[in-house]
């Protein structure tokens, strides 16, 4: 029943149908072939999947990225970034890495990173001596932070998916980001002393403090959410729509980048996003109760139980699929059809919940930079008005860097589980 359903959507996804239609479609045939459930019984289960309050804040921070993008406050952030670490070797690459940090802390998504301050880094990489395959590159990879550094949304939908603690995931996923910027910055700081690029320039003390005060306010967000959620004084979805007033604060009333008329057409590309990722939620449901039914997660648990030698070598092969999943894949997609499927097995053999998906959720974060359906690198071969093919050569080196820092998180959970217990969170 799971390999029809599974043939049938690389089949239909093949074809060009999009994924979310190829995953219902293929769902309810193997339902249908396969068992006697009532239809009405289909569509009660597709809804439910979305009748959930911790779901309710993906499309507030998908609203709260958007907001970003279109109030402009990207420049203030990148500002602040190249007069806090632009003066080290490389620095430029490395106000590309801390720009997406912070960006990140705003937005949660890595696509507004990419729209917000792609062209931003890449201009500016290009203006101090790095080659532009270079430059594209880095940005390309360092957007990935947004979708990892809190607020994040995958970590949102991955959390409501595995039905735990999105406060605690949500820090469990912070220490993980900063590792992987702090890869990408020893990365560029050995690529660009041996190549020549961007030598550095003085510190400069009272252009850190001017650019920080224009940015402290937006970079307050994830403060506050992070500070809220932990504390308890409100949920993450409460957070989230507070995210959502204060970022209209900044932009519409204090800032005064976006004008009200405006607001219509932010709230329709919300909603569209938004609608995308619910029809895959939904479908994804019937794809999840297709698998239990079928057993298909006892069966995985089997099959790597016989092919691994301990929790760490189990996490390590799942680690290898979801590079593979992730290319072919849209990452929400893939998560609210593995998880489900790999969570438990991933248990049963001793992997801890948190650490597992925080490791799912940034080696998923991969298929959105490699070909070829990954979102993040079709945008910024737009933005940098560069061919697919240049954009990858570019991106060998970071994305190697990238998968190495992934694998080393494998290795050592305590990376992931060592500041929520130390906080008390876990």
């Amino acid at each position: 029943m799971s390999i029809f359903l599974l043939v049938l959507f690389l089949v239909l996804s093949a074809l060009g149908v999009p994924l979310a239609v190829s995953l219902g479609l293929s769902s309810i045939a193997a339902i249908l072939i396969y068992t006697s459930t009532p239809l009405d019984l289909l569509s009660q289960s597709m809804f439910s999947a979305m009748n959930s309050f911790l779901l309710v804040a993906v499309p507030l921070f998908i609203l709260v990225g958007v907001l970003m993008e279109r109030g402009r406050v990207a420049e203030r952030l990148f500002d602040f970034a190249e007069a806090l670490v632009g003066w080290l070797p490389g620095g430029l690459g490395h106000v590309n890495v801390a720009s997406s940090v912070i960006f990140g802390g705003v937005s949660g998504s890595s696509v507004a990173d990419i729209a917000s301050i792609g062209a931003i880094e890449i201009n500016a990489m290009q203006r101090h001596g790095f080659p532009k395959g270079y430059a594209v590159g880095m940005t390309l990879v360092t957007s990935t932070l947004s979708s990892i550094i809190p607020p994040s949304i995958l970590i949102v939908i991955a959390g409501s998916i595995a039905n735990v603690s999105i406060g605690t995931l949500l820090v469990a996923g912070l220490v993980p980001g900063l590792f992987l910027a702090f890869m990408f910055m020893v990365f560029n700081h050995f690529y660009s002393v041996y190549h020549g690029y961007n030598p550095p320039k003085p510190f400069n003390v009272r252009l850190v403090v001017t650019t920080g005060i224009a940015a402290i306010l937006p970079m307050l967000t994830p403060v506050i959410l992070l500070v809220g959620i932990v504390d308890g004084y409100f949920t993450p979805t409460e957070a989230a729509a507070i995210a959502v007033l204060y970022t209209m604060f900044l932009s519409i009333v204090l800032y005064r980048t976006i004008r009200p008329k405006e607001l219509p057409s932010i709230f329709i590309e919300t909603a569209r996003t938004t609608g995308t990722i619910l029809f895959i939620a939904a479908t994804a449901k019937l794809a999840a109760w297709v698998f239990t039914y079928d057993g298909l997660p006892q069966q995985v648990a089997e099959f790597l139980g016989s092919i691994s030698t301990g929790p760490t070598m189990a996490l390590f092969l799942i680690f290898l699929f979801l590079i593979v999943i992730g290319m072919f894949m849209d990452a929400i997609a893939a998560m609210f059809i593995l998880i489900p499927v790999l969570m438990p097995p991933a248990i049963q053999l001793g992997i801890d919940p948190m650490h597992f998906l925080i490791v799912t959720v940034i080696t998923l974060t991969l298929g959105l930079i490699t070909p070829p359906v990954g979102v993040c690198l079709f945008a910024v071969a737009q933005v940098a008005k560069m061919s697919i093919e240049d954009v990858i050569k570019g991106s060998i080196l970071p994305i190697s860097i990238m998968m190495a820092a992934i694998l080393a998180l494998v290795l050592f959970p305590i990376l992931t589980l060592g500041p929520i217990r130390l906080l008390g969170l876990y």
